[in-house]
């Protein structure tokens, strides 16, 4: 069945840089566009970035534009997300999920996307 994993979470100070990995198996990655959510304790499960099926356009959350970067490598079915100037409000359990998509769209519903991951934690302390 289709797999995403994620990697690359960790525990960091406020301030540091962490880079989230997404791999996809046993789907054609071109044809999903990818997108990166987080779920803190007690909170509810929120968009953070997407990106289209060809990598060229994205989207953020407003607390994240400025300092997380999403991309994606077709050639290794993978999807990143890049997360500079961490902070605290970012601890969270982060997902990468895959959304079915024609053409340039992206999606920041959850219920749009179709395959999950099973999160990698993030902590940034104070």
């Amino acid at each position: 069945q289709v797999q995403l994993v994620e990697s690359g979470g960790g525990l960091v100070q406020a301030g540091a840089s962490l880079r989230l990995s997404c791999t996809a198996s046993r789907l054609t990655f071109t044809h999903y566009a990818m997108g990166w959510f987080r779920q803190a304790p007690g909170k509810e499960r929120e968009f953070v970035a997407a990106v289209t099926r060809g990598g060229d356009i994205t989207d953020y959350v407003d607390s994240v534009k400025g300092r997380f970067t999403i991309s994606r490598d077709n050639a290794k079915n993978t999807a990143y997300l890049q997360m500079n100037s961490l902070k605290p409000e970012d601890t969270a359990l982060y997902y990468c999920a895959a959304s079915r998509v024609e053409s340039r769209a992206l999606r920041r519903k959850s219920g749009d996307y179709d395959y999950w991951g099973q999160g990698t934690q993030v902590t940034v302390s104070s």
